[in-house]
């Protein structure tokens, strides 16, 4: 766990960020801002095989920019490698107006070699496959499930509103990590839902048939524990707080 904070960073931590690693196959799945720092201070960057990228907001992506800089520079090791980097629709050109916005001309395309995947893909990265459902979000963004070729998985909702479809995705996962930006809630108004609750978390859990239920994407100024509990209740069984630089074996 490099990072989890959601578009304010906690004290000291990062954005959203997550290592997968096995059978020798490394995938970073999403590259917020202070993502590469974390990740240069716990594993080896070269090391990345593929960067996968929920959604196009800065806290899910920000730092493919320094990531892609230090690949291109040959700072990674000479010859540069250029990385998978497997986002949605529309990447390449918004990868490509953000690098030029801050005079870096077209980096991000250039040190990584982008794809753009779409709900019906299903990508095969080494030994790990990958399919998606999209979410309701303030813009398009998507889920993805990650399955390894020894049957275990890992299901990421990303920034998620409460939904049928990421029920269905992670239906019987070994471990399902959720976003849990609204606290214990209760969500007030009837405006466009683009986070959840604790409570909603651990219901879409508990109907998905999680094995595990993990929350990310929750602020410091949160309490953990209330948090935590209260996604409990709606799941029926322990809920795990990501924190960053701890370990989960599936």
């Amino acid at each position: 766990m490099l990072g989890k904070s959601p578009a304010m960073p906690d004290a000291g931590g990062a954005h959203s960020g997550y290592l997968i690693t096995h059978g020798g196959f490394t995938l970073l799945l999403e590259c917020g801002g202070g993502v590469f720092a974390k990740l240069r201070a716990h594993a080896d960057p070269a090391a990345v095989d593929a960067v996968l990228i929920s959604h196009l907001h800065a806290d899910h992506m920000l730092d493919l920019l320094p990531f892609s800089f230090a690949l291109a520079s040959g700072l990674l090791g000479d010859p540069p490698r250029r990385p998978a980097v497997w986002a949605p629709p529309g990447a390449r050109a918004a990868f490509s107006a953000y690098s030029r916005a801050v005079g870096m001309e077209d980096q991000i395309n250039d040190g990584f070699a982008v794809s753009e995947y779409t709900t019906d893909s299903l990508l095969e990265l080494g030994p790990l496959s990958v399919s998606f459902a999209e979410m309701p979000h303030f813009i398009p963004a998507w889920a993805c499930d990650v399955r390894a070729d020894n049957g275990a998985r890992i299901t990421f909702g990303g920034d998620c509103g409460p939904n049928d479809a990421i029920v269905e995705l992670a239906t019987g996962t070994d471990l399902l990590m959720l976003e849990a930006t609204e606290g214990v809630g209760p969500h007030a108004g009837n405006t466009l839902r683009g986070h959840l609750t604790a409570p909603e978390a651990g219901e879409l859990a508990r109907r998905a048939g999680a094995r595990r239920l993990l929350l990310t994407h929750y602020s410091d100024q949160l309490d953990a524990e209330a948090v935590r509990s209260a996604a409990a209740r709606a799941y029926g069984g322990s809920v795990e707080m990501a924190t960053e630089r701890a370990g989960y074996a599936i």
